[in-house]
């Protein structure tokens, strides 16, 4: 009867234990980076807004942290946190982290001021030029093979887009939505001053990305991939992303 009693209880704390994992949040960072991730924006930004409408169909709870970027990714990489809202993948990346499917596409453009005669459509016509960067930003194009481009980096896309205005340099490389926003929100009385090369260059995809140290972290992105097709299909995924599009006044 003991025994019976004993088994009994073991076995409850057990359930009670387990359950209490199942309901513990899935602790997510991301990096300050409008309109994707932003404390200050509806639903903390685009990206942030996709994430949390998606995980909402699965049985997860996603708790999203915005630090920096080199905190979001250490932290991720150790296990401290369970990952990554808003990651860009790489194979190095990928050793300690599970990405899933692309929730999110992201175009690079080339910004140029309007008085520039000049038509532009190859990166290598920016031979001789000087190019506005951010610092240790990965924009995935090899910069290095144009000739005499000298890169003028700073620490914050608006420093690079005054410095076009400035005539400090003659383009500045970004995100598009992320050049579109900063012109919107420090700069809006001065859109036509500026516009789009003709360059085409490859876009970059945002990820969910989970630390393989966590337990489950590969149902985690089967839940999400699932659930992401999901509000493809219903239009909803869409919605947020034309919303979002729309919200702020566009550059050509």
């Amino acid at each position: 009867m003991l025994r019976s009693a004993l088994i009994f209880v073991v076995s409850g704390l057990l359930l009670v234990t387990v359950a209490a994992q199942a309901q513990q949040p899935l602790k997510l960072m991301a990096n300050t980076s409008p309109p994707y991730a932003d404390q200050k924006l509806p639903d903390r930004g685009l990206a942030l807004e996709i994430v949390e409408h998606v995980f909402a169909q699965t049985s997860v709870s996603p708790e999203i942290s915005i630090e920096n970027w080199s905190r979001a990714v250490e932290g991720a990489k150790l296990g401290v946190y369970n990952g990554l809202a808003a990651a860009w993948y790489s194979d190095e990346r990928a050793t300690d982290l599970l990405f899933s499917e692309p929730y999110l596409s992201s175009k690079l453009i080339i910004l140029k001021r309007r008085g520039e005669p000049r038509r532009f459509t190859q990166l290598s016509q920016l031979s001789g030029a000087r190019l506005g960067v951010r610092v240790d930003y990965a924009y995935g194009v090899d910069l290095a093979a144009v000739p005499r481009l000298t890169l003028v980096q700073e620490n914050h896309l608006i420093q690079n887009l005054l410095n076009l205005q400035n005539g400090r340099v003659d383009f500045v490389i970004g995100d598009r939505r992320t050049i579109i926003h900063q012109l919107n929100e420090y700069m809006g009385d001065k859109l036509n001053q500026f516009s789009v090369t003709g360059i085409q260059l490859e876009p970059v995809a945002r990820h969910v990305a989970i630390s393989r140290s966590l337990s489950g972290h590969e149902k985690v992105i089967l839940d999400f991939n699932k659930a992401l097709a999901a509000t493809r299909e219903d239009g909803s995924h869409d919605a947020i992303v034309t919303k979002w599009d729309n919200r702020y006044r566009n550059v050509e």
